[in-house]
């Protein structure tokens, strides 16, 4: 990542910041249920299992994934990224997820494990593994509660995720056990 115009260390401090967007793009696509934009973020060569690949695989997947949860809130936070050369990098992120999954709201503590290639100009997913430091039941489980009404009061249901179009489409089908 050198050169002799001296452009070495801004292309690597963009490489990283596009990294890092790619991993909290990930985490909004998840919460947003916006399959499409959430595949996008993927090589469009990406295995998913050993007998499949592509986009329009790796959609199914997430949709089979996501169906049975209700609300999903994944936070950021840490994240180291090895830059192995102009085009290739991997990462490890951490990441803090809340979890409506039937009448149960869960935390857990996630490591993601990255591989990224720059394709056309553009960081991507090669690979994305989820590893679980621990998954637990929350004492009291916000699903169900009566709304908040913001500013109103500050506990309660909010107006989200039910405001993204896309979370609206996905759930059109009628299955609410996302509503809280």
């Amino acid at each position: 990542m050198t050169d002799e115009n001296g452009f070495a260390e801004v292309r690597k401090l963009l490489a990283y910041e596009e990294i890092r967007q790619l991993a909290a793009r990930y985490a909004l696509a998840v919460d947003s249920r916006d399959l499409d934009a959430l595949c996008e973020l993927f090589v469009e060569d990406v295995r998913v299992t050993r007998e499949t690949s592509g986009r329009a695989a790796l959609r199914a997947s997430f949709a089979e994934q996501l169906r049975p949860l209700g609300v999903t809130i994944l936070n950021v936070g840490t994240h180291v990224i090895d830059l192995l050369d102009d085009d290739h990098a991997t990462g490890h992120v951490y990441c803090k997820g809340e979890i409506q999954e039937g009448p149960r709201w869960i935390h857990q503590a996630i490591l993601y494990r990255d591989v990224y290639e720059r394709r056309d100009g553009r960081w991507l997913f090669v690979r994305r593994r989820h590893d679980l430091w621990y998954g637990a039941n929350v004492g009291a489980n916000p699903a169900g509660l009566p709304p908040a009404n913001w500013p109103e009061r500050s506990y309660g249901s909010g107006t989200v995720p039910a405001l993204w179009k896309t979370w609206q489409d996905f759930t059109a089908d009628g299955d609410t056990s996302g509503q809280p």
